[in-house]
């Protein structure tokens, strides 16, 4: 109970002495929750779809969309949305401000490069929750194959814009292979604040949910490279349609339901990382 009390005890002295310190290690926080809550809707349905209990899987906002039907699903979707503008907020701190001290070595700066895009596309994200807020109140649908094939057509458009969209299939592809690289070779509970036999556990779990983000990636990478190599948006399917893709390939109902559990552990995994891990906001820029 002391471990799990820690954050709050940490949060209330901080209120008291920097308030504006605490708010923003508060945002962070909720942004880890926010951040897992996206993935355990994803990982659900996933799952569901592997036991032929939902027709498809679903990316980010088509699994967030089913929250519209529960009697507190717009209030939980607000706080998602304001949630993942927080995570987004952090992201700036690790990659502006270095708040996790990685310092200046040449993998510090790829990390922290890659801590600026994830901020940007958790921005993103955060809109379109409260997109889909709009949508749901207009009996509107949302569709992430949709919304990624639109994107990649007005991308398309611009001049380069097929070197663009390989280029930003090219992340996505390296962010898959560099997740599940991490699985295996990542101390996820070492810097936990808890005791040494749950770090060990909580670590584990990390990697399951890293492999299985690395495999769910990896497709969605692949299929924007190729909307952009044949200059057609119809390719890019975002991550709804790599998780259809995997359950449609061999053995795809197991794989698609081994897919979905590591998700579901990711998002798991984000929420106790939100709550246990130590949270540096700086005095000011680079302290």
């Amino acid at each position: 109970m002391a471990t799990l009390s820690a954050p709050i005890a940490r949060l209330r002295r901080r209120f008291a002495h920097t308030p504006w310190r605490a708010l923003l290690e508060a945002a962070a926080r909720a942004g880890y929750l926010a951040r897992g809550a996206v993935y355990l809707s994803i990982g659900a349905m996933a799952l569901l779809a592997a036991l032929d209990v939902t027709p498809k899987a679903e990316g980010a906002i088509g699994a967030l969309e089913s929250w519209g039907a529960w009697p507190a699903g717009f209030v939980l979707l607000w706080l998602v949305g304001l949630g993942l503008y927080g995570f987004a907020g952090w992201r700036v701190l690790q990659s502006l401000f270095d708040a996790d001290r990685l310092g200046r070595s040449a993998r510090a700066i790829v990390g922290r490069i890659g801590q600026a895009i994830s901020g940007v596309a958790y921005a993103g994200l955060a809109i379109s929750v409260f997109g889909l807020l709009d949508a749901i109140e207009d009996l509107g649908e949302a569709d992430d194959q949709a919304a990624s094939r639109e994107a990649v057509a007005k991308a398309l458009e611009l001049p380069s814009g097929d070197l663009l969209v390989i280029a930003g299939g090219l992340f996505i592809l390296g962010a898959g292979i560099a997740s599940f690289a991490r699985a295996f070779v990542d101390h996820f509970g070492r810097d936990l604040e808890c005791e040494d036999k749950t770090a060990d556990w909580l670590g584990g779990l990390a990697r399951v949910g890293y492999a299985a983000r690395g495999i769910a990636l990896a497709p969605a990478g692949l299929l924007l490279v190729s909307a952009g190599l044949n200059t057609r948006a119809s390719d890019a399917r975002g991550l709804e349609g790599a998780l259809n893709l995997l359950g449609r390939g061999p053995f795809g109902e197991p794989v698609l339901a081994l897919t979905g559990v590591g998700l579901l552990a990711f998002g798991a995994f984000a929420i106790v990382e939100g709550w246990l891990r130590p949270i540096r906001v700086p005095r000011k820029p680079g302290a």
